[in-house]
């Protein structure tokens, strides 16, 4: 079975974007700041050496993405193609989007039961600050993954600055690099 996994890299004071976080500016100033952990020595993108490399093939094993329509415009709906998965875009505006692979769907609820229907027995990979907490607040998030980097931020977009209720979490994994602390949780029910 399936379960929905936020995948998200913040700063230690709880940042997933900087100021100015915009299309045209996805993430905000400095955001690959937070993403330095699964750069080369070239700056390029890729699998990291030893333990967070598990997250990163994590991250490419998953059968269907799952991420609000800001993010996904952002990024351009990442060009239709998440690393081949299908990808679902909440959002209250019905509207295609002009790639084949991207479904946009109107609730938490149904849009993670069709990402997981279309997962199979492989994770949904879910992005996005709003779409993370919707999804706790309906009970359909099962894992958050947070690579925190040591860096203070002090202004940008908050993961969790609005939740309904306490949320309590179970620690699966710790992985303590230099770059990040990478934390798995499990949501308690």
């Amino acid at each position: 079975m399936s379960s929905s996994v936020l995948l998200m890299s913040m700063s230690a004071d709880g940042y997933i974007a900087g100021p100015d976080d915009r299309p045209g500016n996805p993430g905000g100033d400095d955001f690959l700041r937070l993403h330095e952990w699964y750069l080369d020595a070239d700056g390029e993108v890729g699998r990291p050496d030893g333990e967070p490399g598990e997250i990163w093939d994590e991250l490419n094993a998953t059968g269907a993405v799952l991420v609000g329509r800001r993010t996904a415009e952002q990024v351009d709906y990442y060009g239709g193609d998440h690393h081949g998965v299908p990808l679902f875009v909440l959002s209250r505006d019905p509207s295609p989007v002009g790639y084949e692979n991207v479904h946009v769907v109107g609730d938490i609820e149904t849009a993670m039961a069709q990402a997981k229907a279309a997962a199979g027995d492989k994770d949904v990979l879910v992005h996005g600050a709003i779409t993370a907490q919707l999804a706790l607040a309906a009970g359909v998030l099962d894992e958050l993954q947070l690579s925190q980097v040591p860096v203070l931020f002090g202004s940008g977009l908050r993961l969790f600055d609005v939740l309904p209720e306490r949320v309590e979490l179970e620690i699966v994994r710790v992985i303590d690099t230099p770059r990040a602390t990478h934390l798995r949780y499990r949501v308690r029910r």
